[in-house]
């Protein structure tokens, strides 16, 4: 009868155990968007390996206090699409994970799930530097041969 309820209580533990870690993964404290430069992206780890990164954050171009947001990425294809877009403006999607119990699951709160390349580089309200070059003007096909 004894090792009835033991085996009962290990199993009722391994099961609401189970039942957190799907939980705490599967749902997200905050989602949201930053845009900057990707400085830094490695996999960390000694027996758990993540992809663990560093976004520099600059509000106003030329300015030189620069804020960095750490983020970790589970994802390997999501890791693969960062080392081919780093030296280009991004706009990073993310979802904080709060209550993960260890840093196996990564370093930081912040997990990135989308990446995208930004085309615009907003300077203030109002004022936009597009990055992508503009396309030439092509001729009017209808002009007569001498007004070209």
């Amino acid at each position: 009868m004894t090792l009835k309820r033991v085996v009962l209580a290990l199993l009722l533990l391994a099961l609401l155990t189970t039942g957190y870690f799907y939980f705490v993964l599967n749902w997200s404290y905050s989602s949201g968007e930053r845009a900057g430069w990707i400085q830094k992206l490695s996999k960390k780890g000694w027996v758990c390996k993540t992809w663990e990164g560093e976004l520099a954050l600059v509000s106003i171009p030329g300015s030189s206090t620069v804020e960095k947001f750490q983020f970790t990425v589970a994802d390997d294809a999501v890791a693969a699409e960062l080392t081919q877009v780093m030296g280009k403006r991004v706009t990073l999607h993310y979802e904080e994970k709060v209550g993960l119990p260890t840093s196996c699951f990564g370093e930081t709160r912040h997990y990135v799930t989308k990446v995208a390349v930004a085309s615009d580089i907003s300077l203030s309200p109002g004022v936009v530097v597009h990055t992508q070059p503009a396309e030439p003007a092509s001729t009017p096909a209808s002009a007569p041969e001498g007004v070209r």
